[in-house]
This record gives structure tokens, sequence and C-alpha cells, in this order.
């Protein structure tokens, strides 16, 4: 397995946890996000939802900005934007097997 296909198992493992999706979704409308306003309102503990940022930030998701004594979170797209066209070689891929498999069963 290479680097890269690491790197994009360990982004599809991060946005695995229902959580950690949501998160990301709230991060993604814009701006910098403290972690108060991102566990407002869930039933998940700061404590958590500051474990959850740190796997996201691991992976190049989320990128952390201190702000005053508050950690913000923002969303990084390019982790996003790598892991679309990783699917879509894969998918390119799989297009290419279904087509010689196409041929060999009408051959």
């Amino acid at each position: 397995m290479s680097r890269s296909e690491l790197n994009q198992a360990s982004v599809f493992a991060a946005l695995g946890d229902p959580t950690r999706l949501a998160l990301l979704a709230k991060i993604s409308t814009g701006g910098n996000q403290s972690i108060a306003r991102l566990a407002s309102g869930s039933a998940v503990s700061r404590q958590a939802i500051t474990k959850h940022l740190r796997v996201l930030e691991d992976v190049k998701l989320v990128k952390s900005v201190r702000a005053g004594r508050e950690m913000h979170f923002a969303f990084q797209p390019e982790a996003v934007a790598a892991s679309r066209r990783y699917l879509d070689e894969v998918s390119r891929q799989w297009d290419a097997a279904l087509d010689r498999l196409q041929l060999f069963v009408e051959e």
C-alpha cells in the first residue's frame, strides 16, 4: 500500500465516525470555530469534542489556531480535495477493469 493510500485510509477512517463528520460539517460552514461553539447543543462533552478535533487535525482536515485562551478550528479543504482526487482515480481504475471484463465476456 502506498503512502498516499495510507493517508487516504486515515482520512476516511476519521470521517467514518458520525461525531467527527458532524463536526467537520459545522466547521466547513466557514470561519474559525471554538470548541465551546462546536460543543454547544451537542450531547457530546467538550473533552470528547476536543479529542475528535485532534483526530481531524491529525489527518489535516482541520487546523487549530490559538485565539487568546481558546483554541479555534478551521476547515482545511485541501485534504478533502486530495481525497476526492484519490476517489476519482480509484473510480477510473474500476471503470477500466469493468470495461476489460465486459470485453472478455462479450468475446
